[in-house]
């Protein structure tokens, strides 16, 4: 979990992911060699903070974004959402302005809900901030902020060890609207003429999925999926054994929600654990659950 817990403390909220872009791609420069395959890297300002890795000859590509939610310091103290975060008086902010690093509290009105920070100075305008990160490590469990989608991204850097074809992409703002994967779809349908994909990301613990219980394919969100597609995914996970649960919700949503609304005929499913505490500093995630995903990745990427 040494990775995971470095991918939590890098600060990269919508918007300003290029301290975790340049993670990513150190990390990949760093240990390529020991891949069964190593990728070539389209990165660069034709790509704004994305990533693409292409191992062999891809059929499928993973989506995970980088981006996490946060804050942005407006005027006289007030804060604006980036994203959908949990807000609660009292959760311990952080970030960095030229004056120096940050440590503060978010306050909420009682009243009018609206949003604040506690600091012995004014911060300057258009900083961000995001939770401060503690890492806590059970035999069991992993609690951290950000998580969704810090879990996602280790999810695709593990899968890149033992991916022979395929694509892993890394995306920007999926918390704040999205953005990136209109034209990272766009580029991989006409470069490499891949049009599946599977959503690396975090879901919701809820009455109907549980922790410990398995990854989560998603049948439906706020979209529905092309349903053949996903019964391959199914079938795959069935034959391979791996333990696994059936999401059905009404709302919500991923990057899969620009493949869908592009102009390329892209199948997606979204396949990733569930957390509780969603969006808070306290995120946390069965380990069960962990391992469960990334098997199934594996398993999906060599037969699909």
């Amino acid at each position: 979990m040494q990775l995971l817990r470095s991918l939590c403390q890098i600060a990269a909220p919508s918007g300003n992911e290029a301290p975790l872009t340049d993670f990513v791609l150190r990390y990949v420069q760093q240990h390529q060699a020991t891949w069964q395959v190593q990728p070539t890297i389209v990165a660069g300002e034709e790509l704004q903070d994305c990533i693409i890795l292409v191992f062999g000859t891809p059929r499928t590509a993973v989506f995970a974004h980088l981006d996490s939610i946060g804050f942005t310091v407006r005027y006289g103290r007030q804060l604006v959402r980036i994203g959908g975060p949990d807000v609660a008086t009292g959760y311990p902010l952080v970030g960095h302005d030229t004056q120096g690093p940050i440590e503060c509290t978010l306050e909420v009105d009682k009243n009018t809900g609206a949003l604040r920070y506690r600091y012995h100075r004014e911060i300057e305008r258009g900083t961000e901030l995001t939770f401060r990160c503690d890492f806590r490590e059970t035999a069991t469990t992993v609690q951290s902020c950000t998580l969704d989608n810090r879990l996602g991204v280790w999810n695709a850097l593990r899968l890149c060890e033992t991916l022979q074809d395929g694509i892993v992409a890394f995306s920007c703002w999926e918390e704040h609207g999205g953005g990136s994967v209109a034209y990272l779809a766009k580029h991989i349908y006409e470069t490499y003429d891949v049009r599946q994909a599977l959503i690396s990301d975090i879901t919701w613990v809820t009455e109907g999925v549980h922790a410990g219980q398995g990854c989560v394919i998603s049948l439906r969100d706020s979209l529905i999926p092309r349903r053949s597609y996903v019964e391959r995914i199914r079938h795959i996970a069935r034959q391979a054994g791996i333990p696994h649960q059936l999401e059905v919700e009404s709302g919500g949503g991923s990057d899969a929600k620009e493949l869908q609304h592009g102009a390329q005929p892209w199948d997606w499913c979204f396949v990733g654990a569930p957390e509780d505490n969603v969006h808070t500093p306290h995120e946390i995630v069965d380990k069960r659950d962990i391992a469960s995903m990334l098997a199934l990745y594996q398993a999906l990427m060599r037969e699909l």
